[in-house]
């Protein structure tokens, strides 16, 4: 990307600081993960409680993304970013202060709230302050490796500070960065103003019933590994989240002012991308999670050793988001590149099944690692690029909210439905008479081919909701009698060979 200019350079670096904000939100959903052991036996947690670490973080960040977001557009996206930076580094000081179970899942739910604020905003303003097409899918790339890849850092961070310092590290990491992403980003990232209040009046009804929805559903879902899908308890939750969802959608399609509107939807390529996240998000976290699961548990890999067997899977995503993914969507256009990711994902997460219990890692591990990030890297640039096709600047935020909580909500219900019927294959096994780990590890294969399914169905979206256009190599099309000048005048193309409807 050319920074000759001026403005070039200083949009990049405000594209630096916007995604270093991202990865400190980002790592915080893995870094976690590697001291519970830990904090269970420092804070005498009991292991029902232990969840809530973990769950009172998620539940508040995904039910707020997308309220943030077209609070975002009505205050200014910048502003609603720094406040979200603050609150979350705040909270990660209170985090690493914690000297009780009660005071660490409190500030954990602010990080929570604090990490919705701040990342709802954030691609949007990324596809408002790169409106060139080629420099908006680079920037676009840099975003999504940010997004996907800091969750594979966040468990080898996690080791290190763990095994080196304490616990406590995990969170006050965030004290330099987040402060640092505030001052510069005061100093840095553009301002663009908001809509306003005056004209444009908040859908109170419409915010309650989203945000209790939403936090009803992500809270239901992440509990339903515990009590059982069939649990009255899991019923009874999501079908309320059902209904306020449902009263949602009835309230914004009757509102003046709509909290987030739902012309949005009529786009295929935006509908289609928020779908297909939800599968590409069923094979990541199946190699994240039981990936970590067998390495630690089978192999026997210490949590430093954890984190350095995902770093491969890293590198390869880091790459091809940022250097490969354009220029394959320039050439065969953005529905190539996504299937084509989706398809090295199937592929990884099948040779998952060759994992014995006296498994190696380079054997039977790094390959899949290697599919895993390539095809990450490759599609969820251009997934990103086409949940941003219909946006208007002014609806920017409410449109990367929503991309952002499909990621929340499906890789929550990914990983609690592959963990349910992992565990049940797990006991299956242990009540047949098979060892501990050899029962472990087939349930690990019985996630490996459910999540496989996932994304092959994925694939059949993706072939079947993108739209192209024929007759033009690799060209990303509208439908048959759309507006060509509304879309341009409001969402620039991925590439310069292509057009999302």
């Amino acid at each position: 990307m050319s920074t000759d200019h001026p403005t070039d350079r200083r949009d990049m670096i405000a594209l630096y600081v916007l995604c270093l904000g991202m990865l400190m939100i980002v790592l915080d959903s893995t870094i976690v993960n590697t001291a519970l052991p830990v904090l269970k036996d420092d804070l005498e947690f009991s292991d029902s409680n232990l969840t809530w670490v973990v769950n009172a973080y998620l539940i508040p960040f995904g039910g707020l993304l997308m309220l943030s977001g077209r609070i975002g557009d009505l205050i200014g996206p910048r502003r609603m970013f720094l406040w979200g930076m603050s609150l979350f580094t705040v909270a990660s000081l209170l985090c690493g202060l914690a000297a009780t179970q009660e005071v660490l899942i409190a500030a954990r739910f602010l990080q929570g709230v604090g990490g919705a604020l701040g990342s709802s905003v954030i691609l949007g303003m990324i596809i408002t302050m790169f409106r060139e097409p080629r420099a908006q899918g680079r920037a676009i790339g840099i975003y999504s490796f940010v997004a996907t890849a800091g969750g594979s850092l966040g468990l080898l961070l996690g080791g290190v500070l763990t095994d080196v310092l304490s616990w406590h590290w995990i969170f006050f990491v965030n004290l330099p960065v987040g402060v640092a992403t505030v001052l510069l980003g005061t100093r840095l990232v553009p301002h663009r103003p908001g809509l306003g209040f005056g004209e444009n009046k908040v859908d109170v009804p419409g915010a309650l019933m989203l945000t209790g929805g939403l936090m009803l559903a992500v809270y239901a879902i992440v509990g339903a590994e515990r009590e059982g899908w069939g649990s009255s308890r899991t019923l009874v939750l999501a079908a309320v989240a059902l209904l306020l969802l449902a009263g949602f959608v009835l309230q914004q399609a009757r509102t003046a002012h709509p909290l987030v509107p739902l012309r949005i939807f009529r786009s295929r390529n935006v509908t289609g991308s928020n779908l297909i996240v939800l599968g590409l998000l069923a094979g990541v976290f199946s190699v994240f999670f039981f990936g970590a699961r067998y390495t630690g548990e089978v192999l026997g890999f210490s949590p430093l050793q954890i984190g350095l067997a995902f770093l491969p899977l890293t590198v390869v995503n880091g790459t091809v988001s940022t250097k490969l993914s354009q220029p394959v969507q320039e050439r065969f256009g953005a529905r190539a590149a996504v299937i084509g990711g989706l398809a090295s994902v199937v592929v990884g997460v099948l040779l998952l099944l060759r994992t014995p219990v006296d498994g190696g890692y380079v054997e039977h591990v790094l390959p899949s690692m290697l599919l895993v990030g390539f095809g990450a890297g490759m599609s969820f640039p251009a997934i990103m690029g086409l949940a941003m096709s219909a946006a208007t600047p002014g609806d920017s935020g409410v449109a990367s909210g929503l991309i952002n909580t499909s990621q929340q909500i499906g890789g929550a219900i990914a990983l609690s439905v592959l963990a349910t019927f992992a565990a049940d294959r797990t006991a299956s096994e242990l009540t047949g008479g098979t060892n501990a780990t050899e029962a472990l590890n087939a349930g690990f294969h019985v996630a490996y081919v459910i999540a496989a399914g996932i994304v092959l169905a994925t694939i059949v979206v993706a072939a079947l909701v993108l739209r192209v256009r024929p007759g033009a190599v690799g060209e990303t099309a509208t439908p048959e009698g759309s507006d060509d000048r509304v879309q341009d005048a409001i969402a620039p193309p991925l590439a310069s060979s292509a057009r999302v409807d």
